[in-house]
């Protein structure tokens, strides 16, 4: 009977130990936008991949429209363990205090994806990724969601028509710099809050790609927006240092190498997306939708470009410069 009592005691261990064994790996994925954005699908489809390549052994959780955590709290909550992984946008670093992000602010500083993934792809983009492994943050990828069109409740077609206008922005020096260029009223907001903001007059307007303006419904309440296309809206895809480099080799490598693919799908379809989206307002009949033409968009290079230098004490000059070369912009021939 002893006998039996072990041997049923050590089957019992076993199975308990096998079922432990068997317990997925949890990453919990935070992010404030809709599943229906470029972000959205991205930390969808990583999900996927993950999931597909680690047999099970990982589960990914996404918690997307500010479920689980709001613009503020999410880094915090990274840094002490409570989330595995973020998208926050690349305005988000200024604050923790890795200024460096905050050169994708820089109004204009980019002529389009090409110019942009040279940086992103590039050396330059991976030196920014390793700046952030002293806050305890493993940069694993930058997302695409798109360049920035001005939104109010009025026509805007020249930087005057934005004079005095209450203006919702991320916490950003630049994009604070932005906004007084232009003579308008920075309004730092949390993404979830910007709708409400708007639709009762606390803010006249803001800046956004296509898709978070259509996914979020602000072209409800806007009913003009002008493409100027003057700022590019990233995210930086980031871990927990501790947790990410805890991860059985084997594990970590199956998920770099679901980043790696549900990153190509972040950037193909990020243009797709937003190119989407503007059909969609349009099609809604609520928001006029003004093209600049060439001379008008020259106006408003012209008369943001002073934010480069003014900002260059804050960024550094040399990071502003080798992206100037990276991507062959010369401020002097405008």
């Amino acid at each position: 009977m002893k006998i039996r009592a072990l041997l049923l005691g050590l089957i019992a261990v076993g199975i308990t130990a096998t079922a432990a064994a068997a317990d997925p790996i949890v990453i919990k994925f935070s992010h404030v936008v809709a599943t229906d954005t470029p972000k959205g699908k991205a930390a969808d489809k990583f999900k996927e991949l993950a999931e597909k390549y680690t047999k099970g052994a990982v589960k990914v959780e996404v918690y997307p429209n500010s479920t689980l955590y709001k613009d503020k709290e999410e880094m915090e909550a990274l840094q002490l363990g409570a989330v595995q992984l973020l998208a926050p946008s690349l305005a988000k670093f200024g604050p923790l205090g890795v200024r460096e992000f905050e050169v994708f602010d820089l109004p204009y500083i980019f002529d389009g994806y090409a110019d942009l993934h040279k940086v992103t792809t590039g050396p330059v983009g991976k030196m920014m990724l390793s700046k952030l492994e002293a806050k305890g943050i493993r940069g694993l990828a930058f997302w695409d969601n798109g360049f920035k069109s001005f939104s109010a409740n009025s026509p805007i077609k020249t930087p005057d028509d934005l004079k005095g206008k209450k203006m919702r922005i991320q916490s950003s020096k630049v994009l604070e710099e932005q906004m007084r260029e232009l003579k308008a009223l920075p309004q730092v907001m949390a993404f979830s809050e910007v709708y409400q903001a708007l639709q009762t007059g606390v803010v006249d307007g803001t800046e956004n790609p296509h898709s978070n303006l259509y996914t979020q419904k602000m072209h409800e309440v806007q009913s003009n927006m002008t493409l100027t296309e003057h700022g590019y809206l990233g995210y930086a895809v980031i871990t927990n240092k501790k947790f990410w480099d805890g991860l059985p080799s084997d594990i970590r490598g199956e998920l770099e190498k679901a980043m790696v693919e549900s990153t190509e799908y972040a950037n193909t379809i990020a243009k797709e997306e937003n190119d989407k989206a503007l059909a969609a307002v349009r099609a809604s009949g609520k928001t006029e939708i003004y093209q600049l033409t060439p001379a008008e968009k020259l106006a408003f290079k012209k008369a943001l470009l002073p934010v480069h230098k003014k900002m260059a004490s804050r960024i550094g000059a040399d990071l502003i410069e080798a992206i100037y070369k990276e991507t062959g912009f010369d401020p002097s021939k405008l």
